[in-house]
């Protein structure tokens, strides 16, 4: 999918706003934070947002109640409308 991309970010978004909630559903809110903040972000609907795995996992590591504080992700705009959250590599 990445061979179509046009734009490519790196940006933090902070999950501090999942701690106003629910205890019970920190980890829920933070994975909607995440497509609301990329959605705002990029000018894309929620629906065409998906999010990786692998910062699902990141922001469940600690379970659902000791989320992080924020999180570093990458961005990939692609030309087709939808939008991409990915873990940034460490090159």
């Amino acid at each position: 999918m990445a061979d179509e991309t046009t734009t490519e970010i790196i940006m933090n978004i902070p999950l501090r706003k999942a701690f106003k909630g629910s205890k019970k559903r920190r980890a829920d809110t933070a994975i909607s934070i995440v497509k609301t903040h990329v959605s705002r972000f990029t000018k894309t609907e929620i629906s065409k947002v998906w999010v990786d795995g692998k910062i699902n996992e990141e922001i469940w590591k600690r379970g659902k109640y000791k989320i992080p504080g924020s999180v570093r992700v990458k961005i990939l705009k692609l030309q087709n409308g939808e939008t991409e959250v990915l873990m940034p590599t460490n090159d």
